[in-house]
Order: structure tokens, then sequence, then C-alpha cells
């Protein structure tokens, strides 16, 4: 120790100038951005390696998927060129209807056309869904976007069961995307299975416009022409009296059963395209009457035109026990057989509304 002196500290930091501060705290900058650079480095890095990683196998399945829809588009092309209506099992239904990947919609017809199984509505929904898949197959707008196909219960009856579907016909769409929704089942009932009906329901779940063509029926022509000629001959044979014209009875009658034919409702049957009736599947019962009040078969309509022309007979012979010149005795007697008619066919009538229209308030007799 120096005398006077403090004791000398051998650690002591050694004071800077003000130069080598500044080149001190430059230098420190210089190594911070060193490490945040390097920093940036490893982590872009990392990041470019993990999306080589999960992108490499994402191209793949997605090439994958791309040759798997392919092969669906293209071999659901060879069959329209084939059948425009597909025949599918369970393979082909699981296969090329509900398993993804899928860019197509696809209608499939639920039926059952075996002989054994004795369903009329099906043959005859059959040869609509073939008028309309043709006249789309044959469209010049014909694309991959829609196909048509079919599947029978006895080739198929596991899709049935899949399904939970115990009635046919049944149409059903399924669309490219998801599921089938409640507007994807077709309203056989209430439409009919008309092809012109099926085209306009297709259109409003797929935006896709097929015109029905149908093939030439030369069925009305040529009844047209036997009734003209038949009228013809009869006025040719009966030219020298022409009175049976102005027969105010025969007129009468012509009307009464153009007025009984259209209040039956062969009009609705024309436009509509019903079934005749309807067979379940499962219990072999026949039902006439359809049990919704929007809708009617045409067994229906024949029965309604029976009732009304019962109906009317009855009033016939009531205004006849009325006016005319014969005896009391036979007067009686159609008096009574025309208020029997009135009282029979007017009650089944009135009973045919009430199991149509439920809560219909009246009844009469036997309804």
């Amino acid at each position: 120790m120096r005398k006077g002196k403090g004791p000398i500290c051998l650690f002591s930091r050694p004071t800077l100038r003000p130069s080598q501060s500044k080149v001190s705290l430059i230098e420190g900058r210089r190594a911070n951005m060193a490490a945040r650079w390097s920093f940036w480095c490893v982590s872009a890095t990392m990041a470019v390696a993990l999306f080589i990683v999960y992108d490499v196998p994402s191209a793949s399945a997605q090439r994958k998927k791309e040759m798997v829809l392919s092969e669906k588009v293209s071999q659901l092309m060879e069959w329209t060129n084939k059948r425009p209506v597909i025949r599918m099992n369970g393979d082909k239904f699981r296969r090329l209807v509900k398993a993804p990947p899928r860019n197509y919609s696809v209608i499939v017809m639920f039926t059952a056309l075996q002989l054994h199984r004795q369903c009329v509505v099906c043959k005859q929904a059959d040869e609509e869904f073939q008028i309309l898949a043709n006249s789309w197959r044959y469209s010049s707008a014909f694309t991959n976007r829609i196909f048509f196909a079919m599947v029978d219960f006895d080739e198929g009856s596991d899709v049935f069961q899949m399904l939970n579907m115990n009635s046919a016909p049944t149409f059903i769409n399924f669309p490219a995307k998801g599921k089938p929704k409640r507007g994807d089942t077709y309203e056989l009932q209430v439409r009919g299975f008309s092809a012109e009906q099926i085209a306009r329901w297709i259109a409003d779940r797929t935006d896709v416009n097929i015109r029905v063509i149908r093939p030439p029926n030369y069925a009305g022509p040529l009844m047209l022409g036997l009734l003209l000629a038949v009228i013809g001959g009869l006025v040719y044979l009966r030219r020298s009296n022409m009175e049976f014209l102005f027969n105010k009875t025969g007129w009468a009658f012509a009307a009464l059963c153009f007025v009984l034919a259209m209040t039956s409702g062969q009009m609705w049957n024309h436009i509509r395209g019903p079934p005749y009736a309807h067979k379940n599947p499962h219990t072999g019962h026949v039902n006439y009457i359809h049990g919704s009040s929007q809708a009617q078969f045409v067994a229906e309509t024949h029965i309604v035109l029976l009732f009304n022309g019962g109906v009317t007979l009855g009033m016939v012979l009531l205004c006849e026990a009325a006016t005319s010149d014969m005896d009391i005795g036979k007067r009686k007697i159609m008096c009574v057989a025309g208020i029997g008619l009135v009282i029979l066919f007017f009650s089944w009538m009135l009973s045919i509304f009430r199991s149509k229209y439920h809560g219909y308030p009246y009844s009469f007799l036997m309804s």
C-alpha cells in the first residue's frame, strides 16, 4: 500500500472513454440484430419444412381423390351411353351414389318390378322414368352433372334396409354435395309420376331443365278418326231424316256425361298422371281412395263418377215421377227408387269426403 493513499482494487473496471462506449454500443446492436436474423431464418426454415411435410401427402391425397372421381364419372357415362337408366345393386349404389367423392347428382328410383311383387304402379312409374331419362340422354344439353339410376327391391334389398324404405316406387335425389334433404324425396302421391312432373321437381332440386320428349302416340288420332267416321256414317245413313240432331234428350245425355267426367276429376288425372291405385308391399292391401285431400287415384275418380251418376239418376227419377203422365203406381215406384238412389250414393259420397278431409263435419245416414 502506498502511504496516504487508499487501497487499489485489482478487479475494478477501467474507465472508458466516450469513443470506446459508442463502439461497444454499436457492436451490441449488431449482435442483437444478428441473433434476431438467425431466429427468423430458423423459424422460416422450420415453417417451410413443415409445409413440405404436410403438403406433399395432401397433394397426393387430392390427386388420388381426383382419380377416383374421374373413374366414377367415366363408369357412369359408359353405362348411361348403353342404357339411360342405370340398374344398381347394393355394391354399385354404395360406391357410386353414397361414397364420396362426387360432383354429380343421381336421381334414383326405388322400385319393385318383378312379377311376383304385383306392383302395377311400379311398372307405370318405370315407363315415365324411362321416358324422362331418354329425354335427358338424347338432349343437346346432356352433361355429366346428373345421372338416372334404379334400384329394384329384389336386386338391392340391403339398400332399402339401409335407407329405412318400406314403399315403392320412390324417387330420391342424391345431390352432388351433402346428404339428401327433405325436399330431395319426390312427393309421388301429391304430384303423380308423370315425366313432366318429375322433370319440374328435378329442375327445382338441381337447376337442370329437362325437356320431355315422348314417343309418338297414334292411339289418340286413330280414335278421333274412328269417332268422326262413325258420326259421318250415321249422318250419311240418316241423311233423309236429320231430326235426331235436334233430339233434346240425346244432347242432354251427352252434356250430362261430359259434366260427370269433369266433376269426377278426369282432367286432374290427365295433368298429374296419378297411379290407378296403391298396393301396400307388406300387407298386400290395395287402396282405391287416397288418404290425403291433396291427391287422388284414378280408381277414385271412377268411384266418384259412379256415385255422382247414381245421385243424378235418382234426381231424374224424382223429376219424372213428379211430371210424367204415367199411372200413379209407377210414379210411386219411381219416386221411391229415386229417393233411395239419392240417399245411398250421396251417403257414400260424404263418406269419401270424410276419409279424405279429416275433420269434415257433415254426414248423412250411411256415411
